[in-house]
């Protein structure tokens, strides 16, 4: 989106689209399936080397549909089967009306990447419902293998109580929570229902750390890097946290699969006042208004720009 924005990358496509009669959100999607397939397909080899385990790309249905099921489960459906390539997750937030979509679009055959998980409960009723979509896969005779990741944002808790605790406890929060559901994810990894869909060839849901650049100056700008470097999960890095890492990282230690010091922190926290179940709920609920306006200020640049590049006489 911000290529969009801020380029005239797209101008051309969004030229040619103009003369359709298309609208902005139907112009948008033609040019992201089209470019989110030209990832894929580069991506399509590390996909196939490592049997469907690595090598995805993502693109989410639109955030409007956030607390509307029905018509999320169709969006993703959709955007799955226009798009036609097996390495491309749909994002469906994991809102409360978010989970039922995810379980019939797993039950369905369609990858997904469970967006704006904040706690540990959040991760879990995500990973539930992933769960529930492939045992009814093998209940059905499909097969069991559906991609799947459950995405936990980290950074946004310490902005969110930046100056609100004890110096002590500056940026731990997100870590204390990243941990907190590493555990939860580790344990489920290891219960006999997990088990016994492994046996059925099932593949696991993995955990995955998303906002993990650095957003407070004073610190590390690999923070949550080092300290979130764990078995089994996945950390998708904005580019400088990458160029970053590239230059100077060095992971050291990994998360420990009992989540280490995570509850001895949250004490912490607790007893600074922070309300970690409440603050997760409106976490989730501001990133759902966020991504909605941005999806909004996107729609707007695409409906100003398709009027600027409107033939004069197609106006």
């Amino acid at each position: 989106d911000q290529a969009i924005k801020n380029s005239a990358a797209y101008d051309t496509e969004i030229s040619g689209l103009v003369l359709k009669g298309k609208s902005a959100e139907a112009l948008f999607f033609d040019v992201a399936i089209e470019d989110l397939s030209h990832a894929a397909a580069l991506f399509r080899p590390i996909h196939q080397l490592t049997d469907g385990v690595d090598g995805w790309v993502s693109l989410e249905v639109s955030p409007l549909l956030a607390y509307d099921t029905a018509s999320t489960l169709a969006a993703a459906k959709e955007i799955y089967a226009r798009a036609g390539q097996p390495n491309l997750f749909v994002k469906i937030p994991g809102t409360k009306e978010g989970l039922p979509a995810i379980e019939e679009a797993i039950f369905a055959g369609v990858p997904i990447n469970v967006t704006l998980l904040f706690s540990r409960e959040q991760y879990l009723a995500a990973a539930e419902a992933f769960l529930r979509g492939i045992e009814r896969r093998i209940e059905a005779g499909l097969k069991p293998v559906v991609g799947s990741v459950a995405s936990l944002f980290i950074s946004r808790w310490d902005v969110a109580v930046a100056g609100k605790v004890p110096e002590s406890l500056r940026g731990r929060l997100g870590i204390a929570i990243a941990k907190r559901a590493y555990k939860a994810y580790r344990e489920l990894l290891g219960s006999p229902r997990y088990q016994r869909l492994f046996n059925e060839g099932a593949r696991p849901q993995r955990l995955l750390w998303a906002s993990t650049g650095t957003k407070d100056p004073q610190a590390s700008d690999l923070l949550y890097v080092k300290a979130l470097a764990a078995p089994f999960t996945v950390n998708t890095m904005p580019e400088a946290t990458l160029k970053a890492l590239a230059d100077h990282g060095d992971v050291g230690e990994i998360v420990p699969a009992d989540g280490g010091d995570a509850e001895e922190v949250l004490k912490e926290f607790a007893k600074a006042g922070v309300d970690v179940d409440a603050l997760a709920a409106q976490l989730q609920d501001e990133g759902a208004k966020a991504f909605v306006k941005s999806w909004n200020d996107l729609m707007k640049v695409i409906a100003e720009k398709s009027s600027a590049l409107k033939p004069v006489g197609a106006r």
